[in-house]
């Protein structure tokens, strides 16, 4: 990973496009040019891309700020969209001094109207209308639940299994008699194996649309998604869970102590690891089988030194671009599931580390680092032991072949 250094516009609008696939077409046509982009983007797109660089890439996002707010007319009315509450610090900085370049030119800055969307259980009566998502699980998956009312009787559960890399891994429909689908709603709220927490049923519709945007060119969607694809049309810019919580809720201070927050809940098994694939680790557990065998024997300190060398180059190639932000809307979405469930000092910490990995700065590296030591345990702990024939000559540093 790279250290955190500022970037230009048109790189910080690149990753955008990356971010933000929906929006990816208007933006890269626009080649950084901030007008350009005004042109091509609807009036919520340019909402949702100023936001997203003031909370990613905040020097890019100053600008691209400043340079509408110079403009003003219709150029400026995306700055007047963004509610300060629940950005970052620097974001809010930006967003602040842009309006004072408005102001001092006579505009009128409205009053902003903090809404804070905290989804409630549903109110199960007559109508059923509801959707769940469970915590992500360790293995980077977590379960979408859709609940209506069934145009011939009783109550209709849309249940998506959904990963990141694996995109839509499960999809299906039942029906079912209300009170049986009131009664799932009850459990799967208060189960203690993961458990769901409610959430806006047009935000959850975003999420599933979003991870099957990742669907693998070999994995084929399930046949009953295809079937109901059509079916989840979420409005433009509507945001997913996570992006309700980043909209809402704000970084802590101490980005330090909320990487080390974060870490630890990967090490306790309560966050993570989420493993890559399985191409790109086994290469590594290899390489680490390898010095365990080796005929040559370390003293017990450079035989962690070399596991740990082995663990930094590790970092490097797993955590890659597309990971590292596949990573970052996994603790987006967990940072809501935190929030749903009280846990606000978690949830803050969670988007820390999902601003991190989209940086990739060396932040970062800590929370890859413990993810690496879950996942690869059983290869570590054999790496770090001296194999059999090694312990067989234990008052000689080196064994010649």
């Amino acid at each position: 990973m790279s250290p955190p250094h500022p970037i230009g516009l048109p790189e910080a609008l690149e990753r955008a496009a990356s971010a933000l696939p929906r929006d990816a077409d208007a933006i890269r046509p626009a080649n950084g040019d901030p007008f350009a982009l005004l042109d091509l983007l609807d009036s919520d797109a340019a909402v949702r891309v100023l936001e997203w660089l003031l909370v990613n890439e905040p020097s890019a996002g100053a600008e691209l700020a400043d340079e509408w707010a110079d403009a003003g007319g219709d150029a400026a009315k995306p700055l007047l969209a963004i509610a300060p509450e629940g950005l970052p610090k620097t974001a809010r900085k930006a967003l602040k001094r842009a309006h004072h370049r408005m102001r001092s030119r006579g505009e009128t800055i409205p009053e902003p109207k903090k809404s804070t969307v905290v989804a409630k259980l549903p109110d199960v009566k007559d109508e059923i209308a509801a959707a769940l998502v469970s915590v992500v699980d360790a293995r980077g998956t977590r379960v979408a639940y859709l609940i209506d009312a069934h145009p011939m009787g009783g109550a209709r559960l849309m249940v998506a299994a959904l990963n990141e890399s694996l995109g839509v891994v499960e999809f299906d429909v039942f029906n079912s008699g209300r009170s049986k689908i009131k009664q799932f709603i009850r459990d799967a709220t208060s189960r203690k194996e993961y458990p769901a927490v409610s959430a806006p049923i047009e935000s959850v519709q975003a999420l599933i649309v979003r991870i099957a945007g990742y669907q693998p060119g070999d994995r084929p969607f399930p046949r009953s998604f295809s079937e109901w694809r059509a079916r989840l049309r979420p409005a433009e810019g509507t945001r997913t869970p996570g992006e309700l919580a980043r909209a809402e809720l704000s970084e802590p201070e101490d980005a330090d102590a909320a990487v080390a927050r974060i870490a630890a809940l990967v090490r306790d098994g309560k966050l993570g690891p989420w493993p890559t694939a399985s191409e790109v680790l086994q290469p590594i557990a290899e390489s680490l089988n390898d010095a365990s065998e080796g005929v040559v024997i370390v003293s017990p300190s450079a035989r962690e030194e070399q596991v740990d060398v082995a663990l930094e180059q590790a970092i490097d190639t797993v955590f890659d671009e597309a990971f590292s932000l596949r990573t970052a809307e996994r603790f987006e979405e967990s940072a809501y599931f935190c929030w749903q469930l009280g846990q606000t000092d978690d949830a803050s910490a969670c988007l820390a580390a999902a601003t991190a990995f989209r940086n990739r700065d060396e932040r970062a590296r800590p929370i890859g680092r413990a993810m690496l030591e879950v996942i690869l345990a059983p290869v570590l702990k054999a790496a770090g032991e001296p194999s059999k024939e090694q312990e067989g000559d234990s008052d000689s540093l080196l064994v010649t072949p």
